[in-house]
């Protein structure tokens, strides 16, 4: 493994721990839970994340924007299922990331591929990706950090 790829890999290594500890000890109650009705339920996040992780980085790393792994559904993010479900799609693609980038080379990171907007570099695709992990990590720490600051003045608060 490249230099690069190494690095790479290593950052998303960081992501996905950092991830695991923001979701420990979760609650059914708390993924669900919307601090208006405007914003995005950890569900959700965990729906958009576990997509980005199955199907979009995985689209990069091939370099086809048309892959789709086999069954995937059309409206996967926001579904409603199991927390359990959830997370067993994520675990897969987390495993899909980290052995996918296993597999990249110099080369194939400079690779043009096609991506939003145009065409990339397969790196910055991937650099792109992975920094959404940390970006909803963010997202899931506020969300359960306004959860507990709730549940100090309202004992019964999502019990």
């Amino acid at each position: 493994m490249s230099g690069k790829v190494s690095l790479m890999k290593k950052v998303a290594e960081i992501a996905f721990e950092r991830f695991e500890e923001a979701m420990k000890n979760i609650s059914k109650e708390e993924v669900d839970w919307q601090p208006m009705e405007e914003a995005n339920s950890i569900r959700w996040i965990l729906t958009h994340l576990s997509q980005q992780w199955n199907v979009g980085i995985p689209r990069i790393l091939k370099g086809d924007p048309e892959f789709k792994p086999e069954g995937w559904p059309e409206d996967y993010v926001g579904r409603s299922c199991s927390l359990e479900k959830l997370m067993d799609g994520l675990k897969k693609g987390k495993n899909v990331v980290l052995r996918g980038l296993e597999e990249l080379g110099p080369a194939e990171l400079e690779a043009e591929i096609p991506l939003w907007g145009g065409t990339r570099k397969r790196e910055y695709g991937l650099l792109a990706y992975l920094s959404e992990i940390y970006h909803h990590e963010g997202q899931i720490a506020y969300l359960r950090g306004a959860i507990r600051r709730r549940r100090q003045t309202d004992e019964h608060f999502l019990t």
